[in-house]
């Protein structure tokens, strides 16, 4: 296991497009760290130049302490798993996983002793270490690659979106797998993805990416909680928070939407931004159904999405149709231009500068 230290870490193409800015993390030893954000966000590139097959152009990338941005992939003591899983057709599954220790001229005793181990911790059978990659199902193919990486023993671990080409069912399971995986190993491990819900259950933390540069790294919680920035707070969620532009009372207590509808704010937070124009942002699980009235803005349902243990309900608030969504526990219904009182708590509301776009 090891450390992977990035320092003020840049990447230049020689059309002079610059693709990471100044990226500086530390990965603790046997920490999971997910680099996530929308496509051409810059986080396969990140994980690229970690793994060596992107050259650096500016800053340090060390790992276990050492500097590596000068050396060969096969010198860095990582192991990689692809999303297309880049397993030779030829070979078996055996032959797959022992391929690169054979390459490495690691006796033939050992190779089976570790292929063995590693089929074992990923519930592949003597018969599938047998077969062709073409014989095994998207999901086993796709423990084939870990094996490969497992059997390496390497100091990291490099995830680059593996569970991209399954189906939603075999993704959750995987996921799962990894996780446990990623523990039971303990090995340190950088894992690339543009699905925030991977992200927020795999990461002991997130680098959450924007055109190349990190607008915020933290714990999933953090991030969900207290987002820094616009960005941060619509990638992080689902489904999404509400957005709607407001203006802050006198005395900064109250929020106010266009249409007369306002929230309270915690007391004292906002006061020096007092009559500042803003951003408010609501969660919809943090919207709460007032049943009997007595809320603090009503919601007129345009449309109900019954998703079994959930319910969303699109609405809007006052005459100028502020776009809002709840989220109810359960299988609830309600007809088109019926009012609901809601009601959030103060400090469930998320303001943020509209000229910067970061949280107030």
């Amino acid at each position: 296991m090891a450390t992977v230290k990035l320092e003020n870490i840049e990447k230049t193409y020689p059309n002079g497009f610059k693709a990471i800015h100044g990226v500086d993390v530390e990965i603790g030893d046997g920490e999971l760290i997910v680099l996530v954000g929308p496509s051409g966000c810059g986080k396969s590139t990140l994980m690229r130049m970690i793994a060596g097959l992107e050259s650096v152009t500016g800053g340090n990338i060390s790992i276990d302490g050492r500097v590596v941005n000068d050396l060969e992939p096969a010198d860095r003591d990582i192991a990689m798993v692809f999303q297309n899983y880049a397993l030779y057709p030829h070979m078996n599954v055996f032959d797959n996983m022992a391929y690169g220790l054979k390459i490495r001229r690691v006796p033939k005793d050992e190779i089976r002793q570790r292929v063995d181990k590693a089929a074992a911790i990923l519930e592949l059978t003597q018969d599938q270490l047998t077969r062709k990659p073409r014989e095994l199902s998207g999901g086993q193919r796709q423990r084939v690659a870990m094996g490969r990486a497992i059997v390496r023993q390497p100091s990291v671990f490099l995830f680059d979106e593996p569970l991209s080409n399954l189906d939603a069912k075999l993704r959750v399971q995987m996921r799962i797998e990894i996780k446990l995986l990623q523990e039971q190993l303990g090995t340190t491990s950088v894992y690339v993805t543009h699905d925030q819900i991977e992200a927020m259950t795999l990461g002991h933390r997130l680098i959450v990416l924007n055109q190349g540069q990190v607008e915020q790294l933290g714990t999933p919680i953090e991030l969900y909680q207290r987002p820094a920035s616009l960005f941060v707070a619509s990638f992080i969620g689902s489904p999404a928070m509400s957005f709607t532009p407001a203006k802050l009372s006198t005395d900064g207590g109250t929020v106010e939407l266009q249409g007369g509808v306002s929230f309270e704010l915690p007391a004292g937070v906002y006061a020096q931004h007092a009559q500042r124009e803003v951003i408010m942002g609501i969660r919809p699980e943090d919207l709460e159904l007032v049943e009997g009235g007595n809320g603090n803005g009503d919601l007129t349902v345009r449309l109900v999405e019954q998703l079994g243990a959930d319910t969303l309900v699109h609405g809007y608030f006052g005459e100028n149709r502020t776009d809002m969504t709840i989220r109810l526990g359960g299988i609830r219904a309600f007809n088109s231009g019926e009012v609901l009182p809601v009601r959030v708590a103060a400090d469930k509301i998320h303001l943020f500068a509209p000229d910067t776009e970061k949280r107030l």
